[in-house]
């Protein structure tokens, strides 16, 4: 039945639908494709009842009946009532039988007729076979196999209390239900009628209020008609059988059990006193009566009894042995005589006679009269002894009316026996086998029923076998009760009961691996078998969820992401590997381990170093780093610039022993020191060590006369100051005085020229202002004095001339110096902040480079971790 079990209080008023029907209808339809009803049915099956329960203020399952009516309405409700012999859904408006006598079963009306007319037909060549008259046609219940007559074969379709015929189907009232009070008979035949509206399963108990006593009759009580016998729980003290004890059970339904009162008492001779109980206090003793009877000739041969033996058994008239002859007055003691005659009585076999004479005794058991005997096939005729039953060796090679085995009987008379195998073909249930000798036709459906419950077994419904699999577990309200098996026991959230297993623990397994990560799978620890009345066989579906480790099993693997590098250790070249395979890997880079010399690095692909401190297999895998054969190339401590002469070796070089030529300040002469010693004197030192101790040969920049200080570093100090003392001449160098050099220069500021630009020869010239005495002399054309050299001039000139070579090589270095150390400072400087722009640069480069690789490797892990994460989110 694939609807909501519904009725009505009344034929005329129909209640509201309520949001818990629909809540339940919703729940059921998703079960099954074919539920689509349930959304027309709600649950309205409380008003069945509802005319029971106005004469009833007891619960509704305080009855046994109730309950199996509730079962059928909760089964109805889920959609899970089939038909026990095509195992199809019964549908609300499909014509139904339901089964009267003993389990109420429910069946295609078609399903029913069918099985009842195969039934009959089955009986009827059975009967047939072995020539019965007049048998009674039988068809049985396929579930409670009660016998029903051929004549209650059912023929249309009725309503559950069979007063309406074809009942049409309504979403307010209960399927294959007129809605109308059941009005049967109750059982016991209290008198009183059914007060439910139309219903499947048996009726209830009269739920009307009578006045009864108990079974002692002691108390007198007000109970409901179908329970109106009851017990006062009172000692019954009733008088016992024996009419002495009286009965010291509790009140009780019945008779009084027998008197258990124990006591000494004669048997009915009177001969022997033993003790028994009261009610069996009659009893015959093993000893002879032996009394003489009247004829004084003959003692009574009876056992033990009450009262007169009576007269002599062989007084009166009496006969031979085969009764062909009479004797009268012959005394009792006397043996009646043999008549000689035939003794003629019929024999065991009935047809023959005793051909003895009279004689004492029984007759002869066997007959030997030689007959002539057919077998029971017919087909062998021989004489032999009447005694005697004559079978041949022929075997019957007809089938039996199972239709599947031949009789194999030897001498059959051709009324085979019904077959004897076990049917043992597999029912439709697909569980069971069947287990009623071999028959013809189908066989009959399996009549187990199976409880479809949730653990604790409050909640259930019962469904034929071979159908629960296709069924919705129930819904129960309470808490599962099973403990989890799991470590997360205490931290497990409950559940409520369930239909089959426990739920596997939705907690992370969170179980520690010998790396040191943890699981972060769900829970796969054991969980708690389920019960196995409880269980049904399990639907197959397609899961797209990652496969997860089946409950009970040990971790995985750990499947933990780790960025692992490579045997060289090199930056950027790690990879990503799952935890539990890791194996160690070669990148393309060079090694780029420092040589044993300290200075390079090897060029070797990347590879495994040995190590000789450790001696375990992994450290002593590996591969040696190249040799330098470099020269060496350190700057030496202190700086030199010589280079060392060994090659590339570790630690720091040897000292410095080359010579190397310092010039003094001035430039006057050279200084030899050696290498080492002059790199490790401090600055003041080595200014102090190239100094020649002598007056400094240097120009002054403002004049053209030498510092007058010893030989000293750095510009000459206060060149503006020279008091050296120059020759100033007027123009036409008439008059001449001695100025000191610094007046000279300050001479030459106030005219608005520099006195460096002026010549050795020209300096002083023409800054004393000409007299009249200069004046006679100037009359000489300017253009000729100025190409006509003085005499003076010319004799100065011709000194020049007569320098020594010395003079002038010391003159041309000292120029040369000058300008050389400017450039030098020039040039040191360009270096140097091009070599700090270089510094900078590859600093700043492999700060952001580094910077940028560990924002990559952070960006990637997180990546995959959210991925991870998306991963284990849909489990």
């Amino acid at each position: 039945m694939h609807s909501t079990a519904t009725a009505t209080a009344t034929a005329t008023a129909r209640p509201p639908l309520s949001s818990s029907s629909d809540s339940d209808s919703d729940s059921d339809s998703d079960s099954s494709p074919t539920h689509h009803h349930n959304h027309r049915h709600p649950d309205l099956s409380s008003s069945i009842f509802q005319s029971y329960l106005a004469h009833n203020s007891n619960h509704l399952n305080s009855d046994h009946d109730l309950i199996k009516i509730q079962s059928f309405l909760t089964s109805s409700r889920s959609g899970v009532l089939s038909c026990l012999i095509c195992l199809e859904r019964i549908k609300p408006s499909d014509p139904t039988w339901s089964c009267t006598s003993r389990c109420f079963a429910l069946f295609h009306l078609l399903c029913i007729q069918s099985w009842a007319h195969q039934s009959t037909s089955l009986a009827a060549s059975r009967a047939t076979s072995r020539a019965a008259v007049n048998p009674t046609l039988l068809w049985p219940c396929p579930k409670c196999r009660t016998d029903y007559p051929q004549s209650q074969t059912p023929k249309n379709y009725y309503c559950f209390c069979g007063k309406v015929q074809d009942p049409p189907p309504d979403p307010w009232i209960l399927p294959h239900s007129c809605g109308e009070i059941c009005g049967r008979a109750l059982k016991h035949e209290c008198g009183h009628l059914c007060l439910l509206l139309c219903h499947p399963g048996p009726c209830p108990a009269c739920p009307k209020l009578v006045r009864s006593r108990c079974f002692c009759e002691k108390l007198e009580d007000v109970r409901r008609c179908g329970f109106k016998n009851f017990s006062c729980n009172g000692v019954c003290k009733k008088l016992l059988d024996c009419d002495v004890h009286r009965c010291n059970e509790i009140c009780h339904d019945g008779s009084c059990p027998p008197c258990k009162e124990k006591g000494n008492y004669k048997c009915r001779c009177g001969k022997v006193e033993r003790e028994k109980e009261c009610f069996e206090r009659d009893f015959r003793c093993e000893t002879a009566c032996n009394k003489m009877l009247s004829c004084g000739k003959h003692v009574c041969e009876k056992g033990c009894h009450e009262g007169e033996c009576g007269g002599c058994p062989y007084q009166g008239k009496r006969t031979c042995p085969c009764g062909k002859r009479v004797y009268e007055g012959m005394a009792c003691d006397v043996a009646v005589p043999l008549c000689g005659a035939t003794c003629d009585k019929i024999l065991s076999c009935r047809f023959h006679k005793c051909p003895e004479r009279c004689h004492r005794g029984s007759c002869i058991e066997t007959c030997r009269t030689v007959v002539t005997k057919s077998c029971r096939c017919g087909s062998l005729k021989k004489q032999i002894p009447c005694y005697q039953e004559l079978t041949c060796e022929r075997k019957c090679q007809k089938v039996r009316d199972c239709g599947r085995h031949a009789c194999k009987r030897k001498c059959c008379d051709g009324d085979c026996p019904p077959c004897s195998e076990i049917c043992d073909r597999r029912l439709r249930c697909r569980n069971h086998k069947c287990p009623a000798p071999c028959h013809r036709g189908a066989c009959a459906p399996c009549p187990l029923m199976v409880t479809i419950s949730c653990s604790c077994g409050s909640t259930h419904f019962e469904v034929p076998c071979g159908t629960e699999a296709e069924q919705k577990p129930p819904k129960c309200p309470k808490q599962c009760r099973i403990a989890p098996l799991c470590k997360h026991q205490s931290n497990c959230k409950p559940h409520r009961c369930h239909y089959g297993a426990c739920p596997p623990c939705r907690l992370i397994c969170d179980a520690e691996y010998s790396c040191g990560h943890n699981c972060k799978l769900r829970c796969h620890g054991p969980k708690p078998p389920p019960i196995p009345e409880f269980t049904l066989k399990p639907k197959k579906k397609k899961s797209s969820h990652p496969t997860e480790p089946t409950p009970g099993s040990p971790c995985p693997p750990c499947p933990e992401l780790l960025v692992r590098s490579c045997v060289g250790h090199h930056i950027g070249a790690e990879k990503t590997m799952v935890c539990s395979n890791i194996a160690e890997f070669s990148c393309d880079n060079l090694c780029g381990n420092p040589l044993p010399c300290g200075n390079h690095y090897c060029t070797y692909v990347c590879h495994a170093l040995k190590s000789r401190s450790s001696k375990s297999a992994a450290h002593r895998v590996g591969e040696a780093c190249e040799e330098c054969t470099l020269p060496c190339q350190k700057e030496r401590d202190p700086a030199c610039p010589h280079p060392c002469p060994l090659r590339c070796h570790p630690g720091d070089c040897p000292p410095c022993k080359a010579l190397i030529k310092r010039s003094c300040h001035c430039g006057s002469m050279v200084h030899v020191f050696e290498c080492l010693y002059f790199n490790r004197m401090s600055e003041k030192e080595r200014l102090a060590a190239r100094s020649c101790k002598g007056p400094c040969h240097r120009k002054l920049p403002n004049c053209t006369h030498l510092c007058p200080e010893t030989c000293h570093p750095g510009p000459c100090a206060s060149p503006e100051k020279c008091s050296k003392k120059v020759n100033v001449r007027c123009k036409c160098q008439t008059l001449k005085k001695e100025w000191l050099c610094k007046d000279v220069q300050i001479a030459y500021q106030s005219v608005g020229s520099d006195s460096k630009d002026v010549t050795k020869n020209q300096y002083g010239l023409g800054l004393l202002p000409c007299d009249s005495n200069c004046k006679s002399k100037m009359k000489v054309p300017d253009a000729e004095l100025h190409f006509r050299p003085s005499k003076a001039q010319e004799e100065k000139e011709l000194d020049k001339a007569n320098v020594t070579k010395r003079r002038k090589r010391r003159q041309r270095v000292h120029e040369n110096e000058s300008i050389s150390r400017f450039q030098k400072i020039v040039t040191a400087i360009k270096r140097g902040l091009l070599l700090l722009i270089i510094v900078v640069i590859i600093v700043g480069s492999a700060y952001f480079g580094y910077k940028g690789l560990l924002w990559l490797s952070d960006w990637m892990n997180e990546y995959e971790t959210r991925q991870r994460r998306s991963r284990y989110s849909r489990i």
